[in-house]
């Protein structure tokens, strides 16, 4: 029973958090592309430049309260906003379901926060950070050290050959379709993920850009020419390997044991 309640309360903890890490996840998101400052000036309403009260500013919950519009003006507050943050929740939530109260709790917490950042910034501006995934490759090969010699070998040939890679598409392709942004995103995945994961990753963001892509074509309008960011496929495949990454290798490995 006390299993279940330490269970519970860290689910609902890495919920929580995850509102809160969200809602800070929202500034980066709108402010990195346009080079402007995360700290100042302080949060306000981008149609009348009120600055936002902290009740304006309650995950979710201020949303919802306010029916999706400013307090002050009646503008109607983007529903990417809330979208952020539930998924930036729920992303921490499955985190702490899989690895408990441990160190890879915190490291694939960090993980999950950069991915989301990254994948809305591709998104909605079309560019991969290198603000945020550079230093976010750092904190990776960080973690790793952290963790001893055998993860940090590990880590290192994963982001030397994840970046890599992408670096050998882009010179074979002269940048269509991939850019510098796409290799420092595969050298931050490589550098907390490892060589086998990444790599199974790197597999998987391929199958659901596709599936992505296909999607894009019969329902959005897409055309085949349209090019589509693929940072976001890349983030989600490597979500999937943080949480199932042993039993996907061990499936995979299955068909040849047969």
């Amino acid at each position: 029973m006390m299993l279940l309640r330490n269970g519970v309360f860290l689910s609902f903890f890495s919920f929580v958090l995850g509102l809160i890490i969200g809602s800070f996840i929202n500034v980066l998101v709108y402010r990195v592309p346009k080079g402007e400052s995360i700290v100042y000036p302080a949060s306000h309403c981008p149609e009348c430049k009120h600055s936002l009260k902290w009740y304006d500013l309650i995950p979710l919950l201020s949303y919802i309260m306010l029916h999706g519009k400013c307090r002050y003006c009646g503008h109607k507050i983007p529903v990417r906003y809330p979208v952020i943050e539930l998924v930036t929740g729920l992303a921490f939530m499955g985190v702490a379901l899989k690895y408990g109260w441990s160190f890879n709790l915190l490291k694939y917490v960090v993980f999950s926060g950069l991915l989301i950042t990254v994948s809305f910034i591709d998104i909605f501006d079309g560019v991969v950070p290198d603000i945020v995934v550079i230093p976010g490759a750092a904190i990776g090969l960080i973690f790793a050290i952290i963790q001893g010699k055998t993860m940090f070998l590990d880590s290192l040939y994963g982001l030397l050959v994840m970046g890599g890679f992408f670096v050998l598409i882009i010179l074979v392709t002269r940048g269509r379709g991939m850019g510098q942004g796409d290799a420092t995103l595969g050298a931050m995945i490589g550098a907390f993920l490892g060589l086998k994961f990444s790599i199974a990753a790197l597999f998987i963001s391929v199958i659901i850009g596709g599936i992505g892509g296909v999607i894009a074509i019969l329902f959005m309008r897409k055309k085949r020419s349209d090019t589509m960011p693929f940072g976001p496929f890349l983030a989600i495949a490597a979500y999937i390997m943080l949480l199932y990454g042993f039993e996907f290798l061990s499936f995979y490995l299955s068909f040849f044991n047969f």
